[in-house]
Formats: structure tokens, C-alpha cells, sequence
């Protein structure tokens, strides 16, 4: 082989250096990402029939990816165990089925690869063979009636030549058009006929400024710089003009080429500039996955929830263009691992949360048991007190399997209506539920009513007399018996602010200093808030009925009453506390 300095100044004009593309190209893609895993096979299937096959190998390894990003989502969503065998495993035969597609079409492209390069190799022997006969026929220097037709033929075998590896493009090239520029400048030709080879040269290379031109309007820029590849190629094909065209066609040639690579460089850097951006949207998308992925959850919502965030997220970055080639595939890494984390702690979290769910179901059912069981209970004091146990134990416990709950609360519900109708039913007249809430009723205005002595002590015998009648009235229908607790215990802090206790076991200290007016606001605050925390906690029990709205209403009412008492009482408590100017 020559090398580049031996080549003329003349030669190297007609072999024209194209301007370096970037290493990436833009392609039209299809978002594989929407398709369904049946789609990605069919698609695939109709790649592997295409006659131009060969040349989708990027196309391929797409749908590749794509289909085993939306299988692993599709399983993490269905929950499959890694280990499930194929009748648990619904996705394992469209698996099997695309494994099989896909190694039948590596093994073909394999196989064709394999080929193209045999042929590159031959083709690079055939053109070393050509330039050593080109070689030959140019030290010869015989009549041009003998070297000029052999030379046509040189060049006819040349132009037949298949293309040859990329690593000896260049060398091969430079030689065979060393050699060519040599015959004609060296070889004593017929003028006529060099000038009549001349000119097809000249209307072969004019034709070739006329397609880069053209070219230099195509708004494709990408196509237009891969045409205009195809052309120097052609140029290079071809033998020189004559002397006073050589330079003028060749400068006409390279501004169209100039033209074209421009606009190719301007496109790419865009580009670069675009995927600079598209990097750091995505970055930002995974800091903020990795956020939801480190965050502590305790519960089932939650969990739903921020998985619609992910989701949501996974929308976003469907919806960004790739970054560079260099850091799309860490940035994907990136984000597919903190999704991944985020998926997996959810499950894990799955596995246990069914594991409490039934172990609630089997509490639940035991406390439905005993309830039932009870419920046609005649001891009416003793039975009173367990029901009501039974009802903190059941709002004390968790969820249980959705499609459980309401069957399960409504067997609860319907021993503990059972047993309480039961025992409105047979009240005896000295426990007479609603003439014992008449009597209650009473006593509390009375209560309120009641003029204090100036006597310590006659002021707690007092209390302690109201709580002893208190005690002495039996039971009130059960759903007015937190309503008039409050009442009694309200009516007995108001009246007697050293009174402790509630419906049951009030007591008041002995003789003592009256208490500031700041304590006795403080113990009503105190109170309330006690009420309050009592009003949710039954609208927790009761919120669990879907027959329950007009009570939960209720207690709500009395709730927001309170609260407004609250900042009442604490407004008042602020103004004691704050010392005067």
C-alpha cells in the first residue's frame, strides 16, 4: 500500500474527507413502552419475517428491552414469586414463547453477520488482487490500444467489488486512486480518448454537485448527511476530469458537502444541548422516586398512595427524550433501581400486612363467638359490662380483609342489638331504662340548681349525696348513656369544682381553700378535651357500620362544640396568665 504522502495533490482532491459525525444518530422510534406484552410479540414476529430483518438489529433489541421492562412490572404488580412454577405463573409461557423468538432471530443475525463479514474480507482480496493489476498495466506504459481497454476493465471489476472492511476502507481507496491518477498522467493515452473519458467523469461528478445540492435543502438533516455518504462514495468511484475542471467541480462539490455537514453539526449540538436537559429532568425524577423509596410506611393507603405517585412519575419520564448515549442507560439504572426499592418494600410489606390481616380476622371472629354466645344472656349487669368490653376490644384491633369487614361488623353489631333490644324489652319497672333517664335528667337540674351553703363540709356532703342518687338510678337506654354522663359530670364540675369522678364513684375532697378561678377553668379544659378524645374514639367504633351516618353526625356536632369551648376556655386561661402592665 501507498501511503498519504505519496498520494498527488491531485488525487486527494478527488477522495473529498466528510465532515466526523457524531457518534449518535437520531432515529424515529416507537414508543414500545404503551404496547402490551402481546403487541411487543407481535411485533417482534413481524420483524423476524421482514425481508430487511437483517437490518433492524436495533429495532429488535428495542423490543427486547421494552418487553422484559413491562413483563417485570407486570409481575411486581401481580405480585409472582420469583420461584412460582408455570401453573402459578400466568406470564411464563408469553415469556418462553419471546425467548424463543429472540434467539432465533440472534442466531440468524449471527449467522448473517458472519456472512457479511466473509464477504468484506473476500471483497477486500478481490480489490488488492484489482490495484495489483491496475499496478502492473501502469509500469507497463504500452500502447494505449492494449492498456486502455484493460483499464476499462480494471475499473469495471473495481466498481463490482463489494464493499471491504472499515479498517482497510481508506487504505484500499487511496491506493486504487493513486494508481488511477497515475495512468492518466502517466500513461502516453489517446487524447481523444482520455478527453472523452474526461467528460464522462465531468457529467458523472456535475450530476453529484446537483444531488449534494439538493440535499443541502432537504429538511431532514440526518437523511441528507446520510445521502450525501452515498455520494462520496460515488465520487470516489469515478476518475478525474480534465485539468481545468478538476479544481472548480471539486470546490463546487465540497460547498454543498460544507453545507450539509454544518447543518449536521448545528443539529447535533442542539441535540446535545436538548439531552443535557432531558438528564437533568430525569435526574430530578429520581431523586424524588428515591425520596418515596426511603420513606417509612405503615400503612395500606399509604402505600397505595404513593404507588400512584410513582406511577405518576414513571408517566413523566415516558414523556422526556433521551439523554446522551453515555449517560442514558445510568440514568435508566438509576431510576429503575430506586422504582424497583419502592416496589419491593411494598411488597415485603404485602406479605406481612396479609399475615396481620388474618390474624385480625381470627380475632374478630373470636370476639364474635363470645358476643354471640352472650347475647341471650338474662344476667343484664354482668352482660352489660362484658358487651362493652368486647366493643373496646373490636375498635382495638386492625383491619381485617377487605371483603370481609362488612360481614364481619354487621354479625358484631347484630348481637350486640340483639342483646341490648333484649334488655329494653324486659325492664323491670325498678329499671325502667327510660324512666331511669327521666330521673337522671331531673337530678342534673337539680344539680345545677343546687344554692352551696357557706359550709365546707355541707358542700361535700352535698356532692357526695347528688353522686349516691346518681348511683341509686339504674340504667338509661344505652344510646343516651354517654350524653348523660357528660351532663351529670359537667352539672357536678360546675357546681362542685373539687368533684372527681364521672357517672360513677364521684367523690368530693374535704374541706379545703377554695381554688382560683384558673383552676377551675383548667379542670373544665382538662374535662373537655377528655369528652372530646371519648366522641372520636366512638366515632372510630361507630364509622365502621354503614347504618351508623346520623350518629356519627351527631357525635361530630358535639366535637366541633367542644373544640369551640376549648378555645373559649384557653383564650380565658391566657388572659389570667398574662401579668398585668
Amino acid at each position: 500500500m501507498v501511503q498519504a504522502s505519496d498520494v498527488p495533490e491531485t488525487a486527494a482532491a478527488q477522495t473529498p474527507e466528510v465532515a466526523a459525525a457524531p457518534v449518535e444518530t437520531a432515529e424515529e422510534t416507537v414508543n414500545y413502552a404503551d404496547k402490551s406484552l402481546a403487541e411487543l410479540v407481535e411485533l417482534f414476529q413481524g420483524l423476524a419475517q421482514d425481508e430487511d430483518r437483517m437490518k433492524k438489529a436495533k429495532e429488535a433489541e428495542a423490543i427486547k428491552s421494552a418487553f422484559y421492562r413491562k413483563l417485570l412490572k407486570e409481575k411486581t404488580d401481580a405480585a409472582i414469586p420469583e420461584d412460582a412454577d408455570s401453573s402459578r405463573n400466568p406470564f411464563d409461557a408469553i415469556e418462553e414463547g419471546f425467548k424463543s423468538l429472540y434467539a432465533e432471530f440472534k442466531k440468524e443475525r449471527a449467522e448473517f453477520n458472519k456472512q457479511q463479514e466473509q464477504a468484506r474480507e473476500e471483497n477486500l482480496a478481490t480489490k488488492l488482487t484489482i490495484i495489483e493489476d491496475l499496478k502492473n498495466l501502469v509500469e507497463r506504459q504500452e500502447d494505449v490500444s492494449a492498456t486502455f481497454p484493460a483499464f476499462r476493465e480494471i475499473q469495471n471489476r473495481w466498481r463490482a467489488a463489494g464493499p471491504v472492511p472499515a479498517k482497510n476502507y481508506r487504505d484500499v481507496n487511496d491506493t486504487y486512486q493513486f494508481y488511477v491518477e497515475k495512468f492518466y498522467d502517466m500513461v502516453k493515452i489517446n487524447r481523444d480518448l482520455r478527453d472523452l473519458d474526461f467528460k464522462k467523469n465531468l457529467d458523472a461528478k456535475v450530476e453529484f454537485c446537483e444531488m449534494a445540492e439538493k440535499l443541502a435543502e432537504n429538511e431532514n438533516v440526518v437523511e441528507a448527511f446520510r445521502e450525501l455518504q452515498k455520494l462520496h462514495e460515488q465520487w470516489k468511484e469515478y476518475g478525474p476530469v480534465a485539468k481545468e475542471h478538476r479544481e472548480a467541480i471539486w470546490e463546487r462539490f465540497r460547498a454543498a458537502t460544507g453545507v450539509i455537514n454544518k447543518r449536521y453539526q448545528a443539529y447535533f449540538e442542539t441535540q446535545k444541548e436538548k439531552q443535557g436537559e432531558n438528564l437533568a429532568a430525569k435526574e430530578q425524577l429520581c431523586v424524588r422516586v428515591e425520596e418515596i423509596a426511603e420513606k417509612e410506611v405503615a400503612s395500606s393507603n399509604e402505600w397505595n398512595a404513593l404507588a400512584r405517585q410513582i406511577e405518576e412519575i414513571q408517566q413523566e419520564w415516558r414523556k422526556i427524550g433521551f439523554a446522551t448515549k453515555k449517560e442514558n442507560h445510568k440514568i435508566y439504572e438509576r431510576f429503575r433501581a430506586a422504582c424497583d426499592k419502592f416496589f419491593e418494600k411494598k411488597r415485603l410489606f404485602y406479605s406481612g400486612y396479609k399475615d396481620t390481616l388474618s390474624e385480625n380476622l381470627a380475632k374478630k371472629e373470636a370476639l364474635i363467638a363470645e358476643a354471640e354466645a352472650l347475647k341471650t344472656s338474662t344476667e343484664w349487669k354482668k352482660a352489660t359490662d362484658q358487651f362493652i368490653n368486647l366493643q373496646k376490644q373490636w375498635k382495638e384491633i386492625g383491619a381485617v380483609p377487605r371483603k370481609k369487614s362488612e360481614q364481619l361488623w354487621k354479625r358484631f353489631r347484630a348481637a350486640c342489638d340483639e342483646f341490648f333490644d333484649a334488655r329494653s324489652k324486659s325492664a323491670k319497672p325498678e329499671n325502667d331504662f327510660y324512666g331511669n333517664l327521666k330521673a337522671k335528667k331531673k337530678l342534673v337540674e337539680d344539680i345545677l340548681a343546687f344554692e352551696l351553703p357557706a359550709d365546707p363540709q355541707a358542700v361535700a356532703d352535698a356532692a357526695k349525696e347528688f353522686s349516691d342518687k346518681w348511683q341509686e338510678i339504674g340504667f338509661v337506654p344505652f344510646k343516651e348513656k354517654d350524653a348523660l354522663n357528660k351532663s351529670f359530670r359537667d352539672a357536678m364540675q360546675e357546681k362542685f369544682p373539687d368533684y372527681r369522678g364521672g357517672g360513677r364513684g364521684g367523690r368530693v375532697s374535704g374541706p379545703k381553700q377554695p381554688r382560683s378561678e384558673k383552676d377551675i377553668l383548667i379542670q373544665k379544659y382538662n374535662a373537655l378535651q377528655q369528652d372530646i378524645d371519648t366522641y372520636e374514639n366512638n366515632i372510630g367504633f361507630f364509622s365502621m357500620s354503614k347504618n351508623a351516618e346520623a350518629l356519627i353526625k351527631q357525635m361530630q356536632k358535639n366535637i366541633d362544640k367542644a373544640k369551640e369551648e376549648l378555645k373559649s376556655l384557653e383564650a380565658k386561661i391566657r388572659e389570667m396568665e398574662t401579668p398585668e402592665a
